[in-house]
């Protein structure tokens, strides 16, 4: 009996070891309260509730390194109760210390930090250098892991581009974008693939670099479900002030007045006043689409997280109308389902949607701070971007 028990035991070590949880490691710019590291590894660390059902985490997170450390950093502390190791570089985060890419899955946050900004309001995270770090351990060491890629792939669409090209050599499944379109949907709205739509508007709050990512974000995540797909876009142009409220009333930007205003009355704004008389500092972004299909993103105020949707389907009367993250009492639900997706796709290897959507809204919004640049409409033939959404994507439905 001994002697069958010691023979048992390389193969239960085997399968100890093959059922061990994937082992993580972040990459972030800082690490302090409410950031972006902070919500979203720990709920790696501490699970998640999507879909109001508790999920222990399935990952591990094994390893960090943080570009800065601020006086509220908490990560030094979170890695002592969490078991977790710092580690001074990128390259010894992926190996664990060694000369190897030693986790099983990357996430990278290169969201909040003390970083300048440029003279449009673009805040310069070195996303592109950080990340490209990233890209040559995958390339020197010859592995590739599922990675995440928080919020847009930088302020500058030829970085983005450059990165996002070595992204898809390397071969690795890759998520990338923010928690928003995966949240809450207030009526619930998801449109069939192929649905044909015209024309679409999107109305919300924030700074106009970072909140209007989210934006064309919820946009985009809509339109990439119309009839053909997803085939790019031709120009961009950013108004802002009162000639919003002038192109919205002459010829030009006729079509687009109903649609925000339809879009509007689901904000929680609408019960005190009228789109115009509640605007604060407004930036509207005009997208023309390759195929004919047109869109407006009307950042309505400097604060606020309120966004909303309206959508023209030809041959219907009525407007798809839907609000996105409305307000719930536990603080930011929709990182959960951001947590669970990357999950999904650490374990699986399977993206869950594709950061072809990222890439584009990457684009639209840098193309728009080029025209607020030229004081003008930019042409965009680097956004000749193809792509089909799939016909299942994870949305919380509680």
């Amino acid at each position: 009996m001994k002697r069958r028990k010691l023979l048992q035991l390389p193969l239960a070590g085997m399968a100890l070891g093959a059922n061990r949880k994937k082992g993580v490691a972040a990459i972030v710019t800082e690490y302090r309260f409410y950031s972006h590291a902070d919500v979203i590894c720990g709920r790696l660390i501490s699970g998640y509730t999507a879909n109001n059902i508790w999920t222990a985490p399935r990952t591990q997170l094994v390893s960090l390194y943080t570009a800065q450390v601020p006086a509220t950093d908490m990560s030094r502390e979170m890695a002592s109760r969490a078991g977790f190791q710092i580690y001074p570089t990128i390259p010894a985060a992926l190996g664990l210390g060694g000369s190897r890419v030693a986790v099983d899955a990357v996430v990278f946050v290169g969201e909040h930090g003390n970083y300048p900004f440029n003279a449009e309001g673009q805040h310069l995270y070195p996303r592109y250098e950080l990340f490209s770090q990233i890209l040559d351990v995958y390339e020197k060491t010859g592995r590739a892991v599922p990675t995440f890629f928080d919020k847009h792939f930088s302020y500058d669409f030829a970085k983005a581009k450059e990165m996002f090209a070595r992204s898809r050599k390397l071969g690795f499944p890759l998520m990338a974008g923010s928690s928003v379109t995966l949240s809450l949907r207030e009526p619930y709205l998801q449109p069939q693939l192929e649905t044909p739509m015209r024309e679409a508007a999107v109305i919300g709050g924030g700074p106009t670099d970072a909140y209007g990512f989210h934006l064309l974000e919820v946009l985009q995540c809509f339109a990439e479900r119309r009839k053909g797909g997803e085939t790019g876009v031709a120009s961009v142009e950013w108004i802002d002030g009162d000639a919003i409220w002038q192109w919205l009333d002459a010829g030009a930007g006729a079509w687009a007045k109903p649609l925000l205003e339809d879009a509007y009355k689901t904000q929680l704004l609408a019960a005190k006043g009228g789109m115009r008389e509640t605007a604060k500092q407004p930036v509207l972004f005009r997208i023309a689409y390759r195929d004919g299909f047109r869109a407006v993103a009307l950042l309505h105020e400097p604060s606020g997280n309120d966004r909303s949707v309206a959508i023209r389907v030809e041959g219907q009367p009525q407007l798809l109308r839907t609000m996105m993250s409305p307000t719930v009492a536990r603080t930011l639900p929709h990182f959960d389902a951001l947590v669970h997706c990357m999950e999904e796709m650490f374990i699986s290897g399977k993206e869950p949607y594709p950061p072809e959507r990222t890439l584009v809204t990457t684009g639209i919004l840098a193309y728009a701070f080029a025209s607020k640049r030229s004081k003008g409409p930019v042409m965009t033939p680097d956004l000749d971007i193809r792509y089909r959404a799939p016909e299942k994507v994870f949305i919380e439905r509680a």
